[in-house]
């Protein structure tokens, strides 16, 4: 007679620490943008918790000169990236054999990352020793954002701060679901989508070059997408595929921009010109200082996820995302239009990818009382391109990971996992092209608990 692997009697303990978890992963992805808990039976919740340290750690570029992008190994940069939380939330309930309904929050993108201590990502509290990076510049033509006394000044004006990051967002995602087939084997499944999402960044040091002193504030915007999918269950092996695709999302963000170079050179210009300092000064901060919009596009994703009984006690998983960074762009106005006076009539996006990000993760499930089961998982991110953005550094990774769920009760499980990562190699990159920085060696842990309840639901 052939098994019949219950799903509640498996009790697997894939939770907190699966891909719902991938801090650090390729761009800004954080969450993995799991829906897994509107496929779980009956009725049933969860509240989650990750936490994430890295350790993301290299070398600095000795080439100070703007106007070459030749890498050289120069000083430690310690340790950017900051420890970094979020939480999940999900209720799922059936509302007769045929229809179900959830509610699922998460914080998808994000990003926390800060170089301190004596690098070229902090600005240099020394004018004369930042003279002295520019004393073999001998470029007979720099372009006007490239003027090395200006540099100088303009990373003056921020001495001793660092180079910064954040950025946060939040998703709410309602799902109405709908079975169908002869045994209700077969779902579509689908609703809207609110994404909540803000950032500050700081640009510090002479890596940064004419950018040294640049700081944006991107207020919260609010905004909406959806979600669409379609998922097959075989409860007699314990089988359940899902194939889940979420939309693009357009925001429109406030942000309040300051550029200290560019009024720095607007203000010799106006006294060039004949202003009184006065004048002159005023031009200057204005030029400097710009409120304003802009357009973020936060990316489309495809998340499959597997799942099926190999005996009446091992479940086996797999899960696989797709998100492409490599459309995605982030384009603060003001920074922009100063960079066009350097680098042509379309300018430069401060951040930016070369290239898609993929995600896979296997696992298996192992029930070794009606209560306690245990779990492995191992995981590969491609990563969105080697050289990337200076301020997360990071090219994909490799990871294995270990949980354990626990029955309190038959209604209520807690479960906590954690998770090790080894961080890709990659080069810092401004969007200019230069290469200033090298991190190499880098890796990462993952920890997760998890608080869930699940009771059945009858119809008759």
């Amino acid at each position: 007679m052939r098994p019949t692997f219950h799903l509640k009697t498996l009790a697997v303990a894939i939770t907190a620490f699966s891909m719902a978890s991938m801090g650090n992963a390729a761009g800004l992805d954080r969450s993995g943008q799991d829906v897994t808990a509107f496929f779980q039976d009956g009725l049933y919740a969860e509240a989650v918790y990750t936490y994430i340290d890295a350790d993301v750690s290299g070398y600095d570029s000795a080439n100070n000169n703007p106007n070459s992008n030749t890498y050289e190994r120069g000083n430690k940069t310690g340790d950017i990236a900051e420890s970094y939380d979020f939480f999940r939330y999900g209720v799922k309930a059936d509302i007769n054999d045929t229809f179900s309904v959830g509610i699922i929050y998460d914080e998808p993108f994000g990003a926390a990352a800060e170089y301190s201590g004596d690098s070229n990502f902090v600005a240099n509290t020394n004018p004369t020793d930042s003279a002295a990076e520019f004393a073999d510049d001998t470029n007979p033509t720099p372009t006007p954002l490239q003027t090395s006394g200006a540099i100088i000044a303009a990373e003056a004006s921020t001495a001793g701060e660092n180079t910064n990051v954040e950025v946060r967002s939040q998703n709410l995602t309602a799902i109405l679901g709908a079975k169908f087939g002869a045994n209700k084997n077969f779902q579509i499944y689908g609703g809207p989508v609110a994404q909540r999402i803000e950032a500050q960044v700081k640009l510090r040091g002479l890596a940064y070059g004419p950018a040294t002193g640049y700081t944006s504030n991107s207020n919260p915007d609010m905004d909406y997408g959806y979600i669409a999918g379609f998922s097959y269950s075989k409860p007699e092996i314990a089988l359940k595929a899902a194939l889940t695709y979420r939309s693009e999302i357009d925001h429109d963000l406030p942000i309040n921009e300051i550029y200290p170079l560019f009024g720095i050179l607007t203000e010799a210009g106006a006294l060039q010109g004949g202003a009184s300092p006065a004048e002159a000064a005023a031009a200057g901060a204005a030029a400097a200082n710009r409120s304003s919009n802009y357009e973020i596009t936060t990316p489309e994703s495809i998340n499959f996820d597997f799942q099926t009984g190999i005996n009446p006690t091992t479940l086996a998983t797999a899960k696989v995302r797709w998100v492409p960074w490599s459309d995605f762009a982030i384009t603060p106005p003001l920074y922009n239009d100063v960079s066009k006076r350097s680098y042509g009539p379309d300018g430069l996006n401060l951040v930016e990818y070369e290239d898609d990000q993929y995600q896979v993760e296997v696992g298996l499930a192992k029930r070794l009382t009606p209560a306690l089961a245990l779990s492995g998982t191992v995981g590969w991110d491609s990563g969105a391109g080697d050289p990337t953005t200076s301020l997360g550094p990071v090219d994909g990774y490799y990871s294995v990971g270990l949980g354990a769920k626990y029955n309190v009760t038959p209604t209520v499980a807690v479960s906590a996992g954690g998770k090790y990562l080894w961080f890709g190699d990659a080069k810092g990159q401004l969007p200019s092209d230069k290469i200033v920085g090298d991190f190499q060696d880098n890796d990462g842990y993952i920890v997760g608990v998890k608080l869930s309840y699940q009771a059945k639901q009858s119809f008759n």
